[in-house]
């Protein structure tokens, strides 16, 4: 009889480090299903819901990103938060003796992981991005595996170490059943029109949103139907901004989408941020894409990850700056155009990783068992 396998996961902060963990803890759990697998997240953060909803523990810890500059003084409170936090963890991994620790990114990843090394418990990073932050560079010196998703990661990581897993992604947006025109309908629009899917996160991208508050004429004519996804955070000014508009069926307003499997699948085309869990997801469904990288994000990581597209002319690039202005008419002419779609289609398809969880899952099980 096996022993019991246990795992802790750790990260967070965002739906792109959430959905690959909650991803890689489900394919542990389909091939060991015995395995005790533990999160640990940062307190405040959507982990400490999301986790839970999933069906698994999770604990919280006292972590907080740090501030640009780096010699900020609030810092100072950061720096003594990540020592509590460690001093936490490292009691978490006495009390529940964990055989491996994974590591997706988000703050409380870079304690668990750092705490686990010092520890003697083997490591594995997950890391989603082209271009690698600053925490995973620093807990690769320690890690036994680092799971990637991009080619010529070995600039940042040992390559003995490096796998090329690509990211997991959320199943229920491969095993949607519905077809194309069920999917349409579902949203209350059209079949036979082709539609665009705007989303800008689970909180919703300021820009995205404004490119198309500021072509509001343009929606109305261009015989295009929109499916718009605003985030939580800006649905009310977005419904105060509409309020005055005359009345448009042909676009879809909601502040938040639960089922993106109907989503994706009602789209013709996507336009959205450049997180490296997005990117993925459109990958392996195969889906043509206008990608708008945030400049909110550490070392602009979600240009990189966009470029990584752009150069193989599996999608389109918008930068932030010239978003309102040309973002929808460039999605107008795109997805009115069924040869780039199906160009765009069929090279983004290529990139897809559609086993991702699984070969993550055989690492962490060789390891613990090691």
């Amino acid at each position: 009889m096996e022993k019991e396998l246990r795992v802790i996961v750790s990260g967070g902060g965002t739906g792109g480090h959430i959905f690959p963990a909650v991803s890689i803890a489900n394919a542990i759990k389909a091939k060991r299903p015995d395995a005790k697998i533990l999160f640990v997240g940062a307190l405040g953060r959507m982990e400490m819901q999301r986790v839970p909803a999933a069906g698994y523990e999770i604990v919280g810890l006292p972590v907080r990103g740090f501030k640009r500059p780096l010699w900020s003084l609030s810092n100072i409170g950061v720096a003594l938060d990540f020592l509590k936090a460690k001093r936490r963890v490292k009691k978490i991994i006495r009390d529940f003796a964990p055989d491996i620790a994974v590591g997706v990114g988000g703050y409380a990843s870079a304690a668990t992981l750092d705490a686990a090394s010092q520890m003697g418990i083997p490591t594995l990073i997950q890391e989603q991005n082209s271009y690698a932050g600053v925490t995973n560079k620093h807990l690769a010196s320690k890690a036994a595996k680092i799971c990637v998703a991009y080619e010529g990661m070995e600039r940042f990581f040992p390559a003995d170490r490096i796998i090329n897993t690509g990211n997991p992604v959320r199943q229920s947006l491969i095993e949607t059943t519905m077809t194309h025109d069920e999917a349409v309908r579902s949203f209350g629009l059209d079949p036979e029109k082709k539609t665009v899917l705007l989303v800008g996160g689970s909180l919703g991208a300021r820009t995205v949103n404004e490119s198309v508050m500021s072509h509001l004429d343009l929606v109305e004519k261009s015989g295009v139907q929109f499916i718009w996804q605003t985030g939580k955070f800006y649905s009310a000014a977005v419904a105060e901004r509409l309020k005055d508009h005359r009345l448009l069926p042909m676009l879809k307003v909601m502040d938040f989408i639960s089922d993106m499997g109907a989503a994706y699948k009602a789209a013709d085309l996507v336009i959205s941020r450049a997180g490296a869990s997005s990117i993925s997801e459109f990958c392996l469904i195969g889906k043509p894409v206008i990608l708008v990288p945030s400049p909110n994000v550490a070392e602009d990581h979600q240009t990189k990850n966009a470029m990584a597209l752009v150069n193989r002319s599996a999608a389109l690039l918008v930068r932030d700056a010239d978003a309102p202005e040309s973002l929808l008419q460039l999605a107008v002419d795109t997805v009115t155009d069924n040869e780039q779609l199906a160009q765009l289609s069929e090279n983004i398809k290529k990139l897809g990783k559609p086993n991702s969880a699984d070969v993550i899952a055989d690492e962490v099980l060789k390891l613990a068992g090691k």
